[in-house]
């Protein structure tokens, strides 16, 4: 197997905009998206395939990203930046292009909890929550999936019930991203009357008790992400910890929405990190006399790549002014998702392909997006899943069920 030894210039962020998107976004968003590419450049790429490697969640980097200040996103007041949503994606779509794990360390944290709170809390528990999500103070995680309920979220087998002045929750939750260290975790259960609420289990002054996380190993996948098994064994909360907003599943669906928007911007992230590397890679590899770059085979690969990405641009794009429009419906957002994610799996395998025998070994940060986007072609929502929910919109008819 031949070596070309990385160089860390060719790998910094090349801007991919074929079709001039940039000329849509406003002096604010540009100036949100060159802060965290110059993290990603300066701070994350540097570091990322030593902790991926060792499957560690980079704490260090914790403080420089609450420097962004782009925890919170979109939310507005306490403390959260409130950009729009164009600039939330491209948050999400830069930290993607330099490492999976950390961009889902973003969506959980900044986008599913910060989302939830703001969306379903009530003045005081925004109060309370979001000014330390933001400040990156108290870090948070989503617990909706369970071991025996992936895909069927509806079907939720974690029990909230009243004791007096507190609830009491029962169950299991799996694939919960931050969970083992999350100083707050939202947790989603089913109370007495059949209704689906979320509870926030606050960490903040130490364990709590009947809580077990269990870091998940073997991963092949977001390995820097520490994601847990959840066990809930009689965990007594205060009676103001269930989200005041959180009353049926259409309230989870709220939050599900904001997150599959952010998982398409990821998808389109992971593709533009490995096309950038790609291209980069065929201009400096040289075989049989000349640079890979210059073979039709290989130029036919980069065209279809490139046209995959753009297509994605657009559509994350559009997706975001329905939302900043507030516009934004399920499906629309199942659609992009669907959409991101295969494309963006076609875009990081012919990336590797390119690379040849050097796109499995992480110095040239290919090998980590093709990994990870198996990740991203899952969570959130299966191909097939999101296929569903955009049929029931299209059709009227629910497949489901």
């Amino acid at each position: 197997m031949t070596t070309v030894e990385p160089d860390p210039e060719l790998y910094q962020a090349q801007g991919t905009d074929f079709f001039a998107i940039d000329d849509w976004l406003t002096d604010d968003e540009r100036a949100v998206r060159d802060r965290v590419r110059t993290f990603v450049d300066e701070k994350l790429l540097p570091v990322v395939n030593t902790y991926w490697e060792r499957a560690e969640f980079p704490r260090e980097l914790v403080e420089p990203y609450a420097g962004l200040n782009v925890a919170g996103g979109s939310v507005r007041g306490y403390g959260c930046p409130g950009m729009s949503a164009v600039a939330e994606g491209l948050v999400t779509a830069e930290l993607a292009r330099g490492d999976g794990s950390f961009s889902t360390f973003n969506s959980v944290h900044s986008g599913l909890v910060a989302s939830s709170i703001a969306l379903l809390g009530d003045e005081e528990q925004k109060q309370r929550w979001l000014p330390e999500i933001a400040a990156c103070t108290a870090l948070g995680a989503f617990a909706l999936t369970e071991p025996d309920h992936g895909s069927d979220v509806v079907r939720l087998g974690t029990r909230a019930r009243r004791d007096g002045d507190e609830w009491v929750l029962d169950g299991r939750k799996r694939w919960i991203g931050n969970g083992s260290v999350a100083d707050l975790v939202i947790v989603w259960a089913r109370d007495e009357d059949g209704n689906v609420g979320g509870f926030v289990v606050d960490h903040q002054s130490g364990p709590v008790p009947g809580y077990e996380a269990t870091v998940i190993t073997g991963k092949t996948s977001n390995r820097a992400l520490w994601q847990a098994d959840i066990t809930l064994d009689g965990v007594r909360l205060p009676a103001d910890a269930r989200l005041a907003g959180s009353r049926t599943f259409a309230d989870t669906n709220l939050c599900l929405t904001k997150s599959r928007q952010a998982i398409a911007w990821e998808g389109l992230g992971h593709a533009v990190g490995a096309y950038e590397y790609a291209l980069a890679y065929a201009k400096r590899r040289e075989q049989f006399g000349k640079p890979i770059a210059a073979y039709q085979l290989v130029q036919d690969k980069l065209s279809h790549m490139l046209a995959d990405i753009v297509g994605m641009q657009l559509t994350c794009m559009r997706m975001a002014q329905l939302q900043d429009q507030g516009r934004i419906e399920i499906q629309h957002a199942a659609l992009a998702k669907l959409q991101t994610a295969s494309s963006a799996r076609r875009v990081v395998a012919m990336a590797r392909d390119i690379l040849g025998g050097n796109g499995i070994l992480l110095d040239h940060h290919v090998a980590r997006h093709h990994a990870d986007m198996e990740a991203v072609y899952t969570y959130e929502g299966t191909d097939t899943v999101q296929s569903l929910i955009v049929g029931r919109a299209v059709t009227g008819h629910n497949a489901f069920a």
